[in-house]
């Protein structure tokens, strides 16, 4: 890996460190909020680097709300399970009521 992509990835970690229990944000919010507006996809690599790093990966989903990074969790469904157990309804891989838990880094940050 490319140490501006290493360090890139770090600061993913560290804004997906602040997101609150019960609540998710996504790719797009994170990239948006690091001045990388068209870098979703990259949060997405980064959030897929993340395992054993104490990041709560879980909590990262699509902009509508799908849990499209869950084939990088152990198991069929951990990534579901972990949002559920923080509260967070989840129906055919999608958060619902989105919306309502949506964490936005840019104005939660500033």
């Amino acid at each position: 890996m490319k140490p501006e992509t290493e360090s890139f990835f770090e600061c993913v970690y560290e804004v997906a460190k602040r997101i609150p229990y019960g609540r998710a944000t996504s790719y797009g919010a994170i990239a948006k909020y690091l001045g990388a507006t068209r870098s979703a996809r990259i949060v997405g690599y980064a959030m897929n680097s993340s395992f054993g790093k104490d990041v709560p990966a879980h909590r990262v989903v699509n902009r509508k709300g799908l849990l499209t990074g869950k084939h990088h969790f152990e198991g069929t469904n951990l990534m579901q399970q972990l949002l559920e157990s923080e509260g967070i309804k989840v129906v055919d891989n999608q958060i619902q009521n989105f919306e309502a838990i949506f964490w936005d880094p840019s104005k939660e940050l500033g």
